[in-house]
Protein backbone atom coordinates (compact mmCIF):
# COMPACT_ATOMS: atom_id res chain seq x y z
CA UNK A 1 0.00 0.00 0.00
CA UNK A 2 1.62 3.26 -1.16
CA UNK A 3 0.96 6.27 1.07
CA UNK A 4 3.11 9.35 1.52
CA UNK A 5 3.01 9.21 5.31
CA UNK A 6 5.24 9.08 8.36
CA UNK A 7 3.40 6.48 10.42
CA UNK A 8 5.18 7.08 13.72
CA UNK A 9 4.75 10.86 13.64
CA UNK A 10 1.12 10.45 12.63
CA UNK A 11 0.16 7.89 15.27
CA UNK A 12 2.15 9.49 18.11
CA UNK A 13 1.57 13.19 17.50
CA UNK A 14 -1.16 13.60 20.09
CA UNK A 15 -4.24 12.82 18.02
CA UNK A 16 -4.64 9.10 18.83
CA UNK A 17 -3.78 7.20 22.01
CA UNK A 18 -4.61 3.51 21.52
CA UNK A 19 -1.84 2.56 19.10
CA UNK A 20 0.98 0.46 20.56
CA UNK A 21 4.57 0.14 19.40
CA UNK A 22 4.95 -3.55 18.63
CA UNK A 23 8.47 -3.57 17.22
CA UNK A 24 10.34 -0.33 17.84
CA UNK A 25 13.12 -0.99 15.31
CA UNK A 26 10.80 -2.58 12.79
CA UNK A 27 8.35 0.32 12.71
CA UNK A 28 5.35 -1.87 13.60
CA UNK A 29 2.26 -0.64 15.42
CA UNK A 30 -0.89 -2.37 16.64
CA UNK A 31 -4.41 -1.31 17.59
CA UNK A 32 -8.06 -2.28 17.26
CA UNK A 33 -10.12 -0.24 14.80
CA UNK A 34 -13.86 -0.74 14.70
CA UNK A 35 -13.41 -4.09 16.52
CA UNK A 36 -10.79 -5.31 14.02
CA UNK A 37 -7.25 -6.01 15.36
CA UNK A 38 -4.68 -4.41 13.07
CA UNK A 39 -0.90 -4.20 12.75
CA UNK A 40 0.77 -1.62 10.52
CA UNK A 41 4.39 -1.75 9.45
CA UNK A 42 6.24 1.09 7.72
CA UNK A 43 8.24 -0.53 4.92
CA UNK A 44 9.64 2.66 3.40
CA UNK A 45 8.96 6.38 3.26
CA UNK A 46 5.86 5.90 1.12
CA UNK A 47 4.89 2.26 1.67
CA UNK A 48 3.06 0.57 4.54
CA UNK A 49 2.01 -3.01 5.15
CA UNK A 50 -1.28 -3.77 6.91
CA UNK A 51 -2.06 -7.05 8.67
CA UNK A 52 -5.60 -7.41 10.00
CA UNK A 53 -7.95 -10.07 11.32
CA UNK A 54 -10.42 -9.23 8.56
CA UNK A 55 -10.11 -8.08 4.96
CA UNK A 56 -12.85 -5.54 5.65
CA UNK A 57 -13.15 -2.70 8.18
CA UNK A 58 -16.48 -0.89 8.32
CA UNK A 59 -17.45 -2.52 5.03
CA UNK A 60 -14.35 -1.29 3.17
CA UNK A 61 -11.38 -3.29 1.98
CA UNK A 62 -8.16 -2.54 3.83
CA UNK A 63 -6.63 -0.36 1.13
CA UNK A 64 -9.76 1.76 0.83
CA UNK A 65 -10.26 2.01 4.58
CA UNK A 66 -6.71 3.08 5.41
CA UNK A 67 -6.57 5.52 2.51
CA UNK A 68 -9.57 7.19 4.14
CA UNK A 69 -8.25 6.73 7.71
CA UNK A 70 -4.90 8.34 6.82
CA UNK A 71 -6.59 11.12 4.80
CA UNK A 72 -4.75 10.33 1.59
CA UNK A 73 -7.30 12.53 -0.17
CA UNK A 74 -5.80 15.61 1.52
CA UNK A 75 -2.81 16.61 -0.62
CA UNK A 76 0.21 17.87 1.30
CA UNK A 77 0.51 20.94 -0.92
CA UNK A 78 -3.09 21.97 -0.17
CA UNK A 79 -2.75 22.27 3.61
CA UNK A 80 -1.02 25.67 3.71
CA UNK A 81 -1.81 28.64 1.47
CA UNK A 82 0.69 29.50 -1.25
CA UNK A 83 1.74 32.67 0.57
CA UNK A 84 2.75 30.85 3.76
CA UNK A 85 6.25 29.85 2.60
CA UNK A 86 7.10 33.40 1.54
CA UNK A 87 5.67 35.03 4.66
CA UNK A 88 7.20 32.61 7.16
CA UNK A 89 10.31 31.09 5.54
CA UNK A 90 11.97 30.07 8.83
CA UNK A 91 8.85 28.28 10.03
CA UNK A 92 8.47 26.64 6.63
CA UNK A 93 12.01 25.28 6.80
CA UNK A 94 11.35 23.68 10.18
CA UNK A 95 7.94 22.45 9.08
CA UNK A 96 9.15 20.86 5.87
CA UNK A 97 10.04 17.65 7.71
CA UNK A 98 6.48 17.22 8.99
CA UNK A 99 4.33 17.31 5.89
CA UNK A 100 4.04 13.51 5.95
CA UNK A 101 2.17 13.75 9.25
CA UNK A 102 -1.44 13.02 8.35
CA UNK A 103 -4.58 13.73 10.34
CA UNK A 104 -6.49 10.53 11.14
CA UNK A 105 -10.21 10.03 10.60
CA UNK A 106 -11.04 8.30 13.85
CA UNK A 107 -14.08 6.98 15.69
CA UNK A 108 -16.07 9.81 17.24
CA UNK A 109 -16.72 8.20 20.63
CA UNK A 110 -13.16 7.00 21.16
CA UNK A 111 -11.90 10.46 20.26
CA UNK A 112 -14.33 12.23 22.57
CA UNK A 113 -13.50 10.12 25.61
CA UNK A 114 -9.76 10.10 24.88
CA UNK A 115 -9.60 13.88 24.85
CA UNK A 116 -11.75 14.11 27.95
CA UNK A 117 -8.95 12.09 29.57
CA UNK A 118 -6.34 14.45 28.17
CA UNK A 119 -6.99 17.60 30.16
CA UNK A 120 -3.80 19.04 31.61
CA UNK A 121 -1.62 15.94 31.32
CA UNK A 122 1.16 14.69 29.04
CA UNK A 123 0.80 12.26 26.16
CA UNK A 124 2.37 9.34 28.03
CA UNK A 125 -0.21 9.58 30.82
CA UNK A 126 -3.06 10.06 28.33
CA UNK A 127 -2.08 6.83 26.58
CA UNK A 128 -1.87 5.06 29.93
CA UNK A 129 -5.38 6.19 30.86
CA UNK A 130 -6.89 5.31 27.47
CA UNK A 131 -5.16 1.91 27.58
CA UNK A 132 -6.57 1.25 31.06
CA UNK A 133 -10.07 2.17 29.86
CA UNK A 134 -9.74 -0.28 26.96
CA UNK A 135 -8.37 -3.11 29.12
CA UNK A 136 -10.95 -2.56 31.86
CA UNK A 137 -14.10 -1.91 29.84
CA UNK A 138 -13.27 -3.03 26.31
CA UNK A 139 -12.76 -6.50 24.86
CA UNK A 140 -9.52 -8.34 24.29
CA UNK A 141 -8.83 -9.13 20.67
CA UNK A 142 -6.04 -11.33 19.35
CA UNK A 143 -4.24 -10.83 16.07
CA UNK A 144 -2.49 -14.04 15.03
CA UNK A 145 0.87 -13.40 13.41
CA UNK A 146 3.38 -15.90 12.08
CA UNK A 147 5.81 -15.39 14.94
CA UNK A 148 3.32 -14.78 17.80
CA UNK A 149 -0.17 -13.78 18.85
CA UNK A 150 -0.69 -10.07 19.47
CA UNK A 151 -3.04 -9.21 22.35
CA UNK A 152 -4.92 -5.95 21.81
CA UNK A 153 -7.99 -4.27 23.29
CA UNK A 154 -10.75 -2.37 21.57
CA UNK A 155 -12.12 0.87 22.94
CA UNK A 156 -15.25 0.31 25.07
CA UNK A 157 -18.67 1.08 23.63
CA UNK A 158 -20.82 3.96 24.90
CA UNK A 159 -23.13 1.46 26.60
CA UNK A 160 -20.29 -0.14 28.55
CA UNK A 161 -18.93 3.17 29.83
CA UNK A 162 -22.44 4.51 30.49
CA UNK A 163 -22.95 1.74 33.04
CA UNK A 164 -19.58 2.16 34.76
CA UNK A 165 -19.22 3.02 38.43
CA UNK A 166 -17.47 6.40 38.91
CA UNK A 167 -15.20 5.09 41.64
CA UNK A 168 -14.09 2.12 39.56
CA UNK A 169 -13.66 4.19 36.40
CA UNK A 170 -11.63 6.81 38.28
CA UNK A 171 -8.83 4.22 38.53
CA UNK A 172 -8.47 4.78 34.77
CA UNK A 173 -8.42 8.58 35.12
CA UNK A 174 -5.57 8.97 37.58
CA UNK A 175 -8.08 8.83 40.47
CA UNK A 176 -9.91 11.89 39.14
CA UNK A 177 -13.51 11.21 40.23
CA UNK A 178 -14.91 14.32 38.51
CA UNK A 179 -13.33 13.35 35.21
CA UNK A 180 -14.62 9.80 35.55
CA UNK A 181 -18.15 11.08 36.24
CA UNK A 182 -18.01 13.38 33.21
CA UNK A 183 -16.90 10.50 31.01
CA UNK A 184 -19.81 8.37 32.21
CA UNK A 185 -22.27 11.21 31.58
CA UNK A 186 -20.85 11.73 28.07
CA UNK A 187 -21.14 8.02 27.36
CA UNK A 188 -24.75 8.09 28.54
CA UNK A 189 -25.53 11.03 26.25
CA UNK A 190 -24.19 9.06 23.27
CA UNK A 191 -25.84 5.79 24.32
CA UNK A 192 -29.31 7.31 24.80
CA UNK A 193 -29.12 9.61 21.79
CA UNK A 194 -29.15 12.88 23.76
CA UNK A 195 -26.03 13.85 21.85
CA UNK A 196 -27.23 14.00 18.24
CA UNK A 197 -24.44 12.33 16.26
CA UNK A 198 -26.19 12.83 12.93
CA UNK A 199 -26.28 16.57 13.53
CA UNK A 200 -22.65 16.64 14.65
CA UNK A 201 -21.59 14.76 11.52
CA UNK A 202 -23.36 17.17 9.18
CA UNK A 203 -20.53 18.83 7.20
CA UNK A 204 -22.73 21.89 6.73
CA UNK A 205 -23.06 22.47 10.49
CA UNK A 206 -21.16 25.68 11.31
CA UNK A 207 -18.09 24.98 13.40
CA UNK A 208 -19.23 27.35 16.16
CA UNK A 209 -22.52 25.46 16.50
CA UNK A 210 -20.73 22.10 16.54
CA UNK A 211 -18.37 23.36 19.23
CA UNK A 212 -21.24 24.67 21.35
CA UNK A 213 -23.16 21.40 21.06
CA UNK A 214 -20.16 19.46 22.32
CA UNK A 215 -19.51 21.97 25.11
CA UNK A 216 -22.93 21.24 26.59
CA UNK A 217 -21.31 18.11 28.02
CA UNK A 218 -19.57 18.55 31.37
CA UNK A 219 -15.80 18.25 30.99
CA UNK A 220 -15.73 19.54 27.40
CA UNK A 221 -14.52 23.07 26.70
CA UNK A 222 -13.52 24.78 23.48
CA UNK A 223 -10.17 23.02 23.09
CA UNK A 224 -11.51 19.51 23.68
CA UNK A 225 -14.50 20.22 21.44
CA UNK A 226 -12.19 21.29 18.63
CA UNK A 227 -10.03 18.17 19.12
CA UNK A 228 -13.15 16.01 18.86
CA UNK A 229 -14.24 17.88 15.74
CA UNK A 230 -10.82 17.67 14.08
CA UNK A 231 -9.84 14.10 14.92
CA UNK A 232 -13.22 12.43 15.44
CA UNK A 233 -15.50 14.18 12.96
CA UNK A 234 -13.16 15.02 10.11
CA UNK A 235 -13.66 18.76 10.56
CA UNK A 236 -10.24 19.84 9.38
CA UNK A 237 -11.24 23.48 9.86
CA UNK A 238 -11.35 23.00 13.65
CA UNK A 239 -8.25 24.52 15.26
CA UNK A 240 -7.58 23.26 18.82
CA UNK A 241 -5.57 25.69 20.95
CA UNK A 242 -3.53 24.63 23.97
CA UNK A 243 -0.37 25.89 25.66
CA UNK A 244 1.91 24.71 22.84
CA UNK A 245 -0.28 26.30 20.18
CA UNK A 246 -0.33 29.58 22.13
CA UNK A 247 3.45 29.44 22.32
CA UNK A 248 3.99 28.93 18.60
CA UNK A 249 1.39 31.56 17.72
CA UNK A 250 3.34 34.06 19.83
CA UNK A 251 6.86 33.01 18.78
CA UNK A 252 6.40 32.15 15.12
CA UNK A 253 3.52 34.42 14.12
CA UNK A 254 3.96 37.38 16.47
CA UNK A 255 0.54 37.14 18.12
CA UNK A 256 0.23 39.48 21.09
CA UNK A 257 -3.11 37.88 21.94
CA UNK A 258 -1.27 34.60 22.51
CA UNK A 259 0.52 36.22 25.45
CA UNK A 260 -2.77 36.47 27.36
CA UNK A 261 -4.24 33.74 29.56
CA UNK A 262 -6.36 31.30 27.59
CA UNK A 263 -9.88 32.45 28.45
CA UNK A 264 -12.81 31.57 26.16
CA UNK A 265 -12.65 35.06 24.65
CA UNK A 266 -8.90 34.77 24.02
CA UNK A 267 -9.42 31.32 22.52
CA UNK A 268 -11.86 32.66 19.93
CA UNK A 269 -9.59 35.61 19.12
CA UNK A 270 -6.63 33.27 18.51
CA UNK A 271 -8.83 31.01 16.41
CA UNK A 272 -9.73 33.97 14.21
CA UNK A 273 -6.10 35.12 13.98
CA UNK A 274 -4.87 31.69 12.88
CA UNK A 275 -7.28 31.65 9.94
CA UNK A 276 -5.61 34.75 8.54
CA UNK A 277 -2.39 32.87 7.70
CA UNK A 278 -3.63 29.27 7.49
CA UNK A 279 -5.96 27.74 4.93
CA UNK A 280 -9.29 28.28 6.77
CA UNK A 281 -10.77 25.00 5.53
CA UNK A 282 -7.70 23.08 6.74
CA UNK A 283 -6.68 25.27 9.68
CA UNK A 284 -6.70 22.36 12.12
CA UNK A 285 -4.86 20.07 9.72
CA UNK A 286 -2.01 22.54 9.30
CA UNK A 287 -2.25 23.57 12.93
CA UNK A 288 -1.56 20.03 14.08
CA UNK A 289 1.50 19.77 11.85
CA UNK A 290 2.72 23.04 13.38
CA UNK A 291 1.91 21.71 16.86
CA UNK A 292 3.97 18.56 16.37
CA UNK A 293 6.82 20.49 14.75
CA UNK A 294 6.89 22.93 17.70
CA UNK A 295 6.97 20.13 20.27
CA UNK A 296 9.74 18.25 18.47
CA UNK A 297 11.93 21.02 17.04
CA UNK A 298 11.59 23.72 19.70
CA UNK A 299 10.49 22.03 22.94
CA UNK A 300 12.39 18.79 22.20
CA UNK A 301 9.58 16.70 23.66
CA UNK A 302 9.05 13.00 23.10
CA UNK A 303 5.68 11.79 21.93
CA UNK A 304 5.88 8.15 23.11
Amino acid sequence: MDIDIDIRSTLFSGQSFLWNIIDYNGESYGSVINSVPVMIRQLSVGEIEVTAESNLISGRNLSEFFSHYFTVDIANNSVFPNSFQDLYPEVWELLSGYFSLKILRQDFFETMISFMCAQGIGMHLIRKQVSMLAKTYGEQRVLSLEERDLDLYNFPSPCHLAEADPTSLSRCTNNNRVRATNIILAAQSVADGTLDLNALRDPQLPLAELRNMLCQNSGIGYKIADCIALFGLGRFDAFPIDTHVKQYLAKWFGSSVALRSLSPATYLMLDAEARLFLNPDLAGYGGHQLFHCWRKEVKRLRSF
